[in-house]
């Protein structure tokens, strides 16, 4: 005959947790983008094991967004649960002394149970920079896209402004056939046929694809590195791609492969074909995230 088991030993009491919130910037460059993949080097995957090693504990940290393959960030943003009482700052430098150093925790801070890195946040700010000098130095390849064709940069500004208020960007959703097929610099004049129907992935479908660009504005800007073109985008909502994608039919447009005035009607097909080109990764950062009022004392910069 077993013995009972008594009440209080019965239930397991489970220690106390506390939401985290960490502000990062990487370099996306050896790195299979932010989510977790099976056998490829992630950010996501790289810290959740560093966590591992600093504290015990294996939360999966959740993203403002999911950065691809080769795109860097100056303002990522997680979030997790942690059960260990340890200190922000001592948290902090712990994580930089176990991740590599193409990755750094830049803030580390406790925060209420409802803040969530993705759900609750209200705008992004992604920046695209374009070296356009004949010869790209190499330390900073991977970092801009080197175009150093002509270019029309009040054509460039004014495409630019076609994209802010609120549109339907599926024009500018990645597709499968676009991951393969669609690379710069082999930019071509083209006749879009806007009547043919694409056949879109459930998730764009069931979402949609209805976003608010807020800004949207390049600038030209002149260093010691040399001659850069920097678009900087701020929404509260960005496709797979989109802004990769809006980059490419701009500087179709700068270019003069594409007239700029064609730039609603392709916004209106809501067809991937319509739009340019994807612009390569390496030139765009996720440069900020922001939360709304409620959460004001969480924002980043």
């Amino acid at each position: 005959m077993t013995n009972p088991i008594q009440p209080e030993t019965a239930l397991e009491t489970r220690e106390p947790t506390q939401n985290w919130k960490l502000t990062l910037a990487y370099d996306g460059t050896g790195f299979s983008g932010w989510q977790i993949q099976p056998g490829e080097p992630t950010v996501q995957g790289e810290l959740q094991a560093a966590l591992r090693r600093v504290t015990g504990e294996s939360p999966l940290p959740q993203g403002s967004g999911r950065t691809d393959a080769g795109v860097h960030a100056l303002g990522q943003v997680a979030s997790f649960e942690l059960q260990a009482d340890i200190p922000p700052d001592n948290l902090l430098r712990a994580l930089n002394r176990t991740l590599p150093q193409a990755i750094r925790v830049l803030e580390t801070r406790i925060v209420p149970g409802t803040f969530h890195a993705r759900h609750s946040t209200v705008a992004k700010t992604y920046e695209y920079r374009v070296f356009r000098e004949a010869i790209c130095p190499p330390f900073l390849a991977r970092y801009v896209h080197a175009c150093p064709w002509p270019m029309d940069l009040d054509a460039l500004q004014r495409s630019a402004r076609f994209f802010e208020g609120e549109h339907n960007f599926l024009s500018f959703a990645a597709t499968d056939p676009d991951l393969a097929s669609r690379k710069l610099p082999s930019i071509a004049a083209r006749t879009p046929d806007l009547s043919a129907p694409m056949i879109w992935p459930e998730p764009i479908k069931n979402k949609g694809a209805i976003r608010t660009i807020f800004s949207s504005i390049w600038e030209h800007r002149r260093s010691d590195s040399g001659d850069f073109l920097i678009y900087r985008v701020r929404g509260n909502g960005f496709l797979h791609h989109m802004v990769r994608n809006l980059v490419g039919t701009m500087l179709d447009v700068g270019r003069g492969h594409l007239d700029l005035n064609q730039i609603p009607s392709i916004i209106a097909a809501r067809s991937r074909d319509a739009a340019g080109p994807t612009a390569p990764a390496q030139g765009l950062f996720l440069h900020s995230v922001e939360y709304g009022d409620a959460d004001s004392s969480l924002q980043t910069e």
